[in-house]
């Protein structure tokens, strides 16, 4: 019973590969237009195969990868990496994204909580409310 098939649901695979947290954010990613199977944009019950080509946008990133391989079930993440292989250029397009964020400061640093009643006094003159 636990033997793999030959096609699965894109939104089941995109699940089981652990680009997706649950198979409903999947397939609503799918039904959005940000996955690709060959160049065409598809529906969430298209069937995926070895050797076709995904294209995946989430969160600003995109992954192409090839698949190679259809899952019996959702296991660790080991097992999701030999799923598909990502494109070289894929992979270096993602790093040349990632990397800048990794170095950058963290965007609430400069942050120190509540406001002061001094502060909350000039916000009120600033914006003219009472």
């Amino acid at each position: 019973m636990d033997e793999p098939a030959e096609r699965l649901r894109i939104d089941k695979w995109l699940w089981a590969a652990r680009f997706f947290k649950t198979r409903s954010l999947a397939a609503q990613a799918v039904e959005g237009g940000r996955v690709q199977i060959n160049g065409e944009r598809v529906k969430p019950a298209k069937d995926v195969k070895p050797g076709d080509e995904v294209v995946v946008h989430i969160g600003g990133l995109e992954w192409v990868i090839e698949v190679r391989g259809l899952p019996a079930r959702r296991g660790p993440a080991e097992e999701a990496r030999r799923l598909y292989e990502e494109r070289e250029d894929s992979r270096i397009r993602r790093q040349a994204i990632l990397d800048p964020r990794k170095h950058a400061p963290e965007p609430a640093l400069g942050l120190r909580g509540r406001p002061t009643k001094r502060d909350r006094r000039r916000l009120k003159r600033f914006t003219g409310s009472r």
